[in-house]
């Protein structure tokens, strides 16, 4: 009766239950206890920039032309505002509703062509339009850092370019959300390096990690570079996972590769697929959260299978007379045996619902 191992075959999954269950109370969605006993064991976090770290609500901050290339800078927005027109991309929708604030006259775009990672090409007005970063700008054989385009403060950029001759830039602004410097510091509290990926130029990169204090960034990636970067991350951890926060499409690969997956709740659909981890509320507070609730859900389960164990150890020989053979000592009444065996599965189970306590 008493070596009934209902407290061995309690230990583990009352704990993840109750876990699982305390994190959705705060928004903090956990989709298997995989992914919950993972999570203990983060050593770094690798951020998206864009929409995670920042508002991914960007603004036209400055927008500067050649002098001589004949176009104004109202003119070359247009431009770019006709070609961005049928894009989501929050650049893109920064340069659309700058235009339209603007009340400035729209163009007709033609043979548009998205480049992914690069910015997009067309016919305006019977001339051929590039639109995108410096990658595309060099690729299209022109040299974008000229001075005369040199912004005065740090944001994304969008070059133009008319007939393979470079026309002006447009700088883009995005402000950090409220809580993401306060989730570095704790995730840094916590003993976990933060890192961030972006596609963004190595200025702006540059201008966001000395601002919340991250360890390391990447900057200027390609959609499909970031799961390569999380690989380098991963083999880097010396045993530790890796997790990835994002919320666009473009994150999808790389939140399927890191170990553990934490996707933004505001985010695409395909990011919140393919996570281990949804953060409801859009709050990267959850992200050490999310941490801290993984521990302590594992030191909770190594406490229950440390007594059951330890209870094991004691009652069986008990029972089974061991004691009172090898030293006349005490036997167990079966009545007390189950009893005993009782209270340990119940001791497990109150053990587990400590983790109710649990406060973000």
């Amino acid at each position: 009766v008493i070596a009934c191992p209902c407290a061995l075959g309690l230990a583990t999954p009352i704990a993840l239950i109750v876990g699982i269950g305390q994190g959705a109370k705060f928004g903090i969605l956990i989709k298997s206890g995989a992914a919950l006993e993972t999570a203990g064991r983060i050593s770094t976090v690798v951020f998206d920039k864009t929409g995670t770290l920042t508002v991914g609500k960007p603004a036209v901050t400055e927008v500067r032309v050649i002098p001589g290339a004949g176009f104004d800078a109202d003119r070359m927005l247009a431009a770019a505002a006709s070609a961005e027109a049928g894009s989501e991309h929050p650049l893109a929708q920064a340069i659309v509703t700058a235009a339209r604030d603007k009340k400035l006259e729209s163009w007709k775009a033609e043979q548009f062509t998205a480049r992914p990672g690069f910015g997009l090409s067309c016919r305006l007005g019977g001339a051929e339009w590039l639109f995108g970063n410096a990658r595309l700008m060099r690729a299209a054989g022109l040299e974008p850092e000229v001075p005369e385009l040199k912004l005065s403060g740090a944001g994304s950029v969008v070059y133009a370019a008319r007939n393979k001759k470079l026309i002006g830039v447009i700088g883009i602004g995005d402000r950090l959300k409220p809580g993401a410097a306060d989730a570095v510091a704790r995730l840094k509290f916590l003993g976990i390096r933060s890192a961030m990926l972006t596609g963004d130029n190595n200025a702006v990169a540059q201008a966001i990690a000395a601002e919340l204090k991250l360890d390391e960034f990447r900057a200027e990636l390609l959609p499909g570079d970031k799961a390569k970067a999380l690989r380098e991350f991963q083999a880097a951890a010396n045993g530790g996972a890796v997790a990835m926060v994002g919320d666009g499409i473009n994150d999808a690969p790389a939140l399927a590769q890191a170990d553990v997956g934490i996707a933004i709740g505001s985010g695409t659909a395909i990011a919140m697929e393919a996570a281990d981890v949804v953060l409801m509320n859009s709050d990267l507070a959850e992200v050490p959260a999310a941490i801290r609730l993984s521990r302590a859900t594992m030191r909770i389960i190594r406490e229950n299978l440390f007594w059951a164990f330890f209870y094991n150890a004691i009652g069986i020989p008990l029972a089974a007379g061991v004691f009172y053979a090898l030293f006349d000592g005490p036997i167990l009444n079966p009545v007390f045996g189950a009893l005993a065996m009782a209270a340990s599965s119940v001791s497990v189970v109150l053990n587990a619902l400590r983790l109710r306590g649990f406060r973000p």
